[in-house]
């Protein structure tokens, strides 16, 4: 098999990978990673010493693909499908990339700010952080909101890249400040998301590392 993933099926960044691979069917050999296992956080490094996935390596062409973005455009440069998650048009394809990034930088990081603050060493925590974290969900989601009143998809009427980025990003989101009455198309949005087919699978093979997440983290305000 030419296409091995370095991943974990609990992280939300991988969970992007893996839906753009599941989209399209994509054959690829998956590689779990524990990164609290010496020797298998020693076999990502090896390959990405920065030790960060997801990692995709190519075989066939002896490439060593980081970051789930740039992974995704290389799938839709070299490995094709039915589903352009990467549109043609270059005005799209801006737009793709512009929401990828919104997702991942203005949803996933805030999101992942707050997850993580509560596995932090007891008096070690950041409680100025995780609230300025929680106020930017709350801007974003009224941005969502206000995008999703006239879409189905991230860019409209297509499934892509940035939906990628949305649905892992949204789904733990969500967990740590629902969204509620209040952001109705948004919560309508990420329903479609838990329905696409391809999400499904990741979210179903990420339960049996679901006790990982903090669940105290849910709804709390500080």
């Amino acid at each position: 098999m030419s296409l091995e993933l370095y991943f974990h099926p609990f992280s939300s960044f991988c969970q992007k990978a893996l839906v753009a691979l599941y989209e399209n069917d994509t054959p690829f050999e998956p590689i779990v990673i524990d990164l609290g296992d010496p020797t298998s956080a020693a076999q990502l490094k090896k390959i990405w010493p920065l030790g960060k996935f997801p990692v995709l390596r190519d075989l066939k062409r002896d490439r060593t693909i980081p970051e789930a973005s740039i992974i995704i455009e290389y799938l839709a440069q070299h490995y094709p499908g039915k589903s352009r998650l990467v549109p043609d048009d270059p005005d799209l394809a801006r737009q793709t990339r512009l929401r990828d990034r919104f997702f991942d930088l203005y949803v996933n990081v805030p999101m992942q700010k707050a997850v993580t603050d509560r596995l932090r060493p007891a008096g070690n925590n950041d409680a100025f952080g995780v609230e300025q974290a929680l106020a930017q969900l709350d801007t974003v989601y009224g941005m969502i909101e206000h995008d999703m009143a006239t879409r189905t998809w991230a860019i409209g009427d297509r499934f892509s890249m940035a939906d990628c980025a949305a649905a892992p990003a949204l789904y733990y989101a969500n967990l740590v400040k629902p969204l509620g009455d209040t952001h109705r198309n948004a919560a309508a949005y990420l329903k479609r998301l838990m329905e696409r087919p391809s999400f499904a699978r990741a979210v179903k093979e990420a339960e049996p590392y679901r006790k990982l997440f903090p669940l105290q983290a849910a709804g709390d305000r500080r």
